[in-house]
């Protein structure tokens, strides 16, 4: 296998990484095993299948009764937080590290991935084929698959009609919503489990709406976009252009460096393992065996809430409004004053802090890294990187919040905005584009492992107090 831009030395660390962490050495197997040229990304799958549905019978065979932690009334109470329950193939969030790809890491796929240019950012068609084989493709591999989505692109008429019914002021995610829920009547799997199809074909016509759906969702999530805030004046795919660069240049924007952004946007939104609010709503709904589209949708309205998808959102927002009270060259005392005055009114300051993450989120990092590069002298960029100074200590000070640090939210605002995309309302669907590729890889892993029906158990709190007693 060809590998792109510094591939060789870092195949060598991880591999001699590997010797060190067990883990991880499971998880980037496919170092030493990816020498296909194949091109067709269907065949690569299926010859996948069967080796990983023997796996997870001997897992559960051999381990099924290994015991992964206690329950308490807190993980109860409290969202599930820390409770080990669910299986998520293509992606693993650790508190300390932050996501890993198929056991890469962000800064490994910028290095690993192929590039719409050399020492550009990842095209995200090359991290859609990691998370559904595990393995890095070629440049020939991803071209051939940025082709095929290209291919499948094509959104009905009736889809534009039913987001046309809605006011042309209705939130972009809910305009967005409705696209995807009118594409549903395309499904190859309600038509193939109506016919009747075996249990063990389920994952074949959920490929098929799964990279349908992946392929639809920039030119649904554009036509919203131009429909709100450009007169209705849609711009057509570019058939030369890759997935993240048609979609800015559907959007309106062809500068190279924004092309290079949406590459970037796209590629490091996707996936988040698999217990954020979105991924597990899609895990959850497809566990009926819904198909794709209506499982996607869900996990879009879940994405649209103000603590999950919607943050974005309100991180720019936020900055905004730190600019008009305190000015754009606020000093960092001032900064400190108006953190605190947000703190004490019993607000939050938006883009610091995670669920998981105990360290600043590496998706932070990456977006930091661009603006570097890109631009360095935009006075927003510096107010963000000013708070990346003064909001983590305070936050410490106040001795509330386990992570003070900046996540991917804190950021990504700042990028768009320089670059013209300044609309905030419209963020969360950037957000649910990307979060398309890894919803639906592991919609797909889930088909093949044959995976069940999510069924956990529900308590009262009367429940909860009868067994505390009994336990006491």
């Amino acid at each position: 296998m060809v590998f792109f831009r510094g591939g060789v030395s870092l195949i060598s660390k991880l591999r001699s990484r590997a010797v060190q962490q067990p883990s991880l050495r499971d998880s980037v197997r496919w170092l030493q095993v990816q020498t296909t040229s194949d091109l067709d990304l269907h065949s690569q799958l299926k010859e996948l299948i069967p080796e990983q549905q023997e796996r997870l019978k001997k897992l559960k065979s051999e381990h099924g009764k290994v015991q992964l932690g206690n329950i308490t009334v807190d993980m109860v109470l409290g969202g599930m937080r820390g409770m080990t329950g669910l299986l998520w193939e293509t992606s693993l969030l650790d508190p300390d590290e932050g996501i890993r790809f198929r056991g890469l890491s962000i800064p490994e796929c910028q290095k690993l991935l192929p590039a719409a240019k050399p020492g550009g950012e990842p095209l995200p068609e090359g991290l859609l084929w990691l998370l559904l084989t595990g393995k890095a493709p070629t440049k020939e591999q991803v071209d051939s698959l940025s082709k095929e989505l290209r291919s499948r692109a094509t959104v009905p008429d009736h889809v534009y009609k039913t987001i046309n019914a809605l006011p042309v002021n209705a939130h972009p995610m809910t305009q967005f919503a409705t696209g995807v829920m009118a594409l549903q009547v395309q499904s190859e799997f309600q038509k193939a489990y109506e016919k009747g199809i075996h249990k063990s074909k389920y994952w074949e016509p959920t490929y098929e709406d799964s990279l349908s759906l992946i392929a639809q969702v920039p030119v649904v999530a554009s036509y919203v976009y131009r429909r709100m805030y450009k007169n209705g004046q849609v711009i057509p795919m570019d058939d030369s252009l890759d997935y993240g660069a048609n979609f800015a240049h559907m959007l309106g924007f062809d500068s190279p460096d924004m092309l290079e952004l949406m590459r970037l946007y796209v590629t490091i939104h996707s996936d988040h393992e698999g217990g954020n609010v979105s991924a597990h709503t899609g895990h959850l709904v497809a566990s009926a065996l819904s198909d794709p589209y209506l499982s996607f949708a869900a996990a879009l309205n879940g994405l649209a809430g103000p603590l999950h998808g919607l943050a974005n959102q309100e991180v720019l927002l936020w900055i905004k409004s730190v600019v008009e009270e305190c000015g754009e060259n606020v000093s960092k005392e001032n900064l400190k004053d108006h953190i605190w005055k947000t703190l004490n009114s019993g607000k939050v300051v938006p883009g610091f802090g995670h669920g998981v993450l105990r360290q600043t989120d590496p998706r932070y990092t990456c977006q930091r890294e661009f603006a570097l590069k890109h631009l360095p002298d935009d006075p927003l960029f510096k107010l963000v990187s000013n708070l990346y100074e003064v909001v983590p200590p305070i936050l410490l000070e106040l001795g509330k919040v386990k992570n003070p640090w900046p996540n991917v939210d804190a950021h990504s605002g700042v990028l768009l905005n320089h670059y013209g995309l300044t609309e905030a309302r419209y963020y969360t669907v950037l957000f649910g584009v990307s979060r398309a590729i890894g919803i639906c890889s592991q919609l797909i892993w889930d088909r093949a492992l044959g995976l069940p029906l999510e069924r956990p158990k529900s308590v009262t709190m009367g429940w909860l107090e009868n067994y505390c007693k009994k336990a006491a």
